[in-house]
């Protein structure tokens, strides 16, 4: 097998890095996490490092009963791993979006996103010790924050307290108690308003106060805050460590409400600009099986992988970035341009085989997969 080369994989002329703009991603995992939260992963078929700062969010674009929406949701994974995001949900009564979500999105759908952006972030404002709060589904920013400082074995000394209406509702829960047993900078404290008949429960009970937080971080006056959550949660976390002399310079706060003008604003221009390049006409060519009947008509450029599910077809795919081989066809005629990273021999490749995730379609093409 051809050598890897780590210092090729990383170059970015043969992968991307997000920025700030317009993209179209993939879902590629649907995880539910309580009784009215869902995860949603995307990713995209060509290799693409979604590199932003822990807190900060994308603006998804949609288009629900022939409106065009856009909604803003805080990322809730880690840029430690580079290769996808997650947006965590709640399902609101009454909610537009989140319910559009919840019942509509599945995996391999596309969708349009902007961003990442926002001020809100660990990264620029770097401290030694922190204390990380969060209630309800206000937990996403400070997890992508506490997920950053564990994957990177940072020594950053964490206090995370997350408070949720019962047991049932603590988002994350077991992920909290692996990351809570695994290193010695992380201290985990959930508080629930209460629990519901036959709900165990042991940990801290009611809403957090003063007291609550003295027993918590004895220390939280030395600490960065980090806090998300609904306002009134927000601002009673204000007013406590506003009563007990807190520097407020060292808090900071994510708030839940309508996405920032500005960024609206950018990204209407963009979905503007979207909309009036897909009005003009688009160059296609076919794509059929040597083994099969299915054929279809796709956009020059697209991937094998993504040029198959047009066509009704599966190419199994693992990693999606041209490593471990899994989406291994056979090019038996037309032109494709492949770019790899290691997954495949120069054997394979002079039989004619190709990794359908990095090969772009510059032609018409028939494969046997």
């Amino acid at each position: 097998m051809s050598e890897f080369n780590t210092s090729d994989f990383m170059n970015p002329m043969m992968t991307q890095t997000w920025t700030n703009g317009r993209h179209l991603v993939r879902c590629v995992k649907v995880i539910a996490e309580t009784h009215d939260v869902t995860t949603f992963t995307f990713g995209m078929s060509q290799p693409v490092l979604f590199f932003f700062k822990p807190g900060q969010f994308v603006t998804l674009e949609l288009e629900i009963d022939g409106e065009r929406v856009m909604r803003s949701y805080t990322i809730s994974s880690s840029p430690s791993i580079p290769y996808s995001f997650s947006i965590t949900v709640k399902r609101v009564p009454g909610g537009k979006v989140s319910n559009w979500l919840h019942d509509n999105l599945k995996s391999g759908d596309q969708i349009a996103v902007h961003g990442p952006v926002g001020q809100f972030n660990c990264m620029d404002f770097p401290a030694d010790k922190v204390l990380l709060l969060s209630g309800g589904v206000g937990i996403t920013p400070v997890m992508s924050m506490a997920r950053w400082w564990f994957d990177t074995d940072s020594e950053v000394d964490m206090v995370f307290a997350h408070s949720a209406r019962t047991p049932n509702d603590i988002i994350y829960a077991k992920e909290l108690e692996y990351m809570s047993t695994r290193i010695d900078n992380f201290q985990m404290h959930l508080i629930c308003e209460r629990n519901e008949i036959g709900q165990a429960w042991g940990g801290y009970r009611g809403y957090m106060n003063l007291h609550m937080l003295s027993l918590i971080a004895p220390d939280f006056m030395e600490r960065e805050v980090f806090c998300c959550g609904p306002e009134p949660y927000m601002e009673a976390v204000r007013n406590m460590l506003r009563d007990a002399g807190y520097d407020m310079d060292r808090y900071h706060e994510e708030s839940f409400g309508e996405t920032p003008a500005k960024d609206v604003k950018q990204a209407e221009k963009h979905a503007d600009e979207a909309e009036l390049e897909d009005q003009l006409p688009k160059e296609t060519v076919q794509i059929s099986f040597a083994d099969g009947d299915a054929t279809a008509a796709v956009e020059l450029g697209v991937t094998l992988n993504e040029a198959a599910a047009e066509a009704g077809v599966n190419i199994a795919k693992a990693c999606g970035v041209g490593i471990c081989g899994a989406c291994r066809v056979k090019v038996v005629s037309g032109n494709v341009e492949m770019t790899h990273n290691g997954g495949i021999t120069e054997e394979e490749i002079d039989a004619g085989y190709v990794l359908s995730c990095c090969t772009q379609v510059k032609g018409d093409v028939q494969i046997e997969t």
